[in-house]
Order: C-alpha cells, then structure tokens, then sequence
C-alpha cells in the first residue's frame, strides 16, 4: 500500500455488550487513522508511524503485516475474535480485539480519543457508507445486467449448438446411407464377379476330363495293338526259324493209281 493511494474499510461491530457502532479505516502503508460512531457520540485515532513500528517491533511484525493485520479485522468482523470498545478515563475509548499467532492469544488495542467535532466525523462516516452502498449498487445493476446479457447469449449459444448437433446428426445420416449403399452395390459386384469366375473355372475343368477319358481310351487300344503286332512277329519268327523241320503233307486226299 501506498501512501498515496490508502486502502478504506467501514465495519459495523458488534461489541460483546451488544453495543453496536461503525469503525471507519484509511490505511495508508506505515500508519493508519481510525473514526468511530455510535450515531451520538465520536471519536478518532491517529496512529503515526513511530507508534505503528513500535507496536510492530513488540509482536517482531513487519509494518505492513501490523497494517494489514488491522485492515483484516476492522475490515470484516471476523469469528472467534473477541472485540472491546471501552472506557479508558476522560472521555476517550479503548479500541480492542484478540487474534491468535503461533498458539498464543494476543489483543490488538489502541486508545482512541473523543472527536473534536463529532457530528463532521459521523457526517463523515454516514457519507462514506451512503458513497459506497450506490457504487456497490451500481455494481449489482451492473453485474445484473451483464449477467442477463451473458444469459442471453449462453441461450443463443445453446439453441445453436443444437441446431448444429441436429444438422451434423442428420448430415452424417445421409453420408452413412449414401455409403451403404455404395458399399451394397460393390459387394453384389463383387458377388457377380466371383459367380461368373467360378463359371469359367468350372467350364475350364469338364473339358479337360473328357481329354483325359479320351486319352486313356487311346492308350488302351494301341496296348493291345502292340500285342497283336507283337504276336504276328512271333508266328514269322517261327516260320522263318524252321528249316529243319519237314513239311507237312496236305490234308488232300490223294489219286488211286489204276
């Protein structure tokens, strides 16, 4: 945090007594300013940076942890921490509440004194809750509004996506018909192809037996030819080796001699 640019918070504390007042913080980077209300009466704290660094130096903090530590609890009423705003003699308050560090519960306290002019500083206070309850209504109109805008849009997004989901359902129907139909049309083709090959196959195959019944026939009529020839040979090969044997006589009957 800068000095130039100082972090503000406003806090409605409840007090244990159910005392009930409105704690206003500018927090600048190494000292902070406090201004408080109960709506009748006022008071203010100055903290300087000599007494912030030795506040800090007790609890071995830096700075700007004790600022933001402050900021942190004056900020938002945090749970657990119990917070005290009591007499501390001629007229001033005592600022309180416990927080815990390393299991040892300490209390951050700082004596405030009774505003010089209490209806400026809660004029003040009241300006500054009014100031940032419109700019937090702003906020909310805004962001409802923009809310609205993005709703609107998502719908428009939403019908698109189906519409497109619809036409990409429907495109890949038809994409799926056309090629099972391409598809039915090559198998038949293919179909046709293998029946008319096995056709030929087929009328390749009878002629080829008859060839072979033919042949073996062939074969089975010049075994017994040669046979024949084989024999004829053997009856010449008999007359021709037969010159020592006499010839027959012929069966004819012969002439009586008178």
């Amino acid at each position: 945090m800068g000095s130039s640019s100082p972090q503000h918070t406003c806090l409605k504390l409840v007090i244990s007594n159910k005392e009930q007042i409105f704690v206003k913080g500018t927090w600048f980077s190494s000292y902070f300013d406090l201004f408080i209300t109960d709506g009748l009466h006022s008071w203010t704290c100055h903290a300087s940076e000599e007494e912030v660094e030795e506040r800090a130096s007790q609890w071995d903090q830096p700075v700007s942890e004790y600022i933001d530590l402050g900021e942190k609890y004056l900020g938002f009423q945090q749970p657990g921490s119990v917070y005290g705003f009591d007499d501390a003699g001629t007229g001033h308050k005592r600022l309180s509440w416990t927080f815990e560090k390393e299991g040892t519960k300490l209390e951050w306290r700082w004596k405030c004194q009774s505003s010089s002019n209490s209806k400026k500083t809660t004029a003040d206070i009241l300006d500054f809750l009014m100031d940032s309850n419109i700019r937090l209504s702003d906020e909310v109109v805004s962001k409802t509004e923009s809310f609205e805008r993005m709703k609107v849009e998502a719908e428009k997004c939403l019908t698109q996506s189906e519409k497109l989901s619809k036409e990409k359902e429907e495109f890949e129907s038809a994409i799926y018909a056309k090629f099972l139909g391409v598809l039915n049309a090559k198998k038949k083709k293919l179909r046709e192809l293998r029946d008319k090959l096995s056709k030929q196959a087929t009328s390749v195959e009878e002629p080829v037996e008859e060839d072979a019944q033919s042949t073996d026939r062939t074969e089975t009529f010049d075994e017994g030819s040669d046979e024949e020839i084989s024999g004829e040979e053997v009856e010449k090969d008999d007359v021709g080796t037969s010159k020592g044997v006499p010839a027959r006589r012929g069966r004819g009957r012969g002439r009586k001699r008178k």
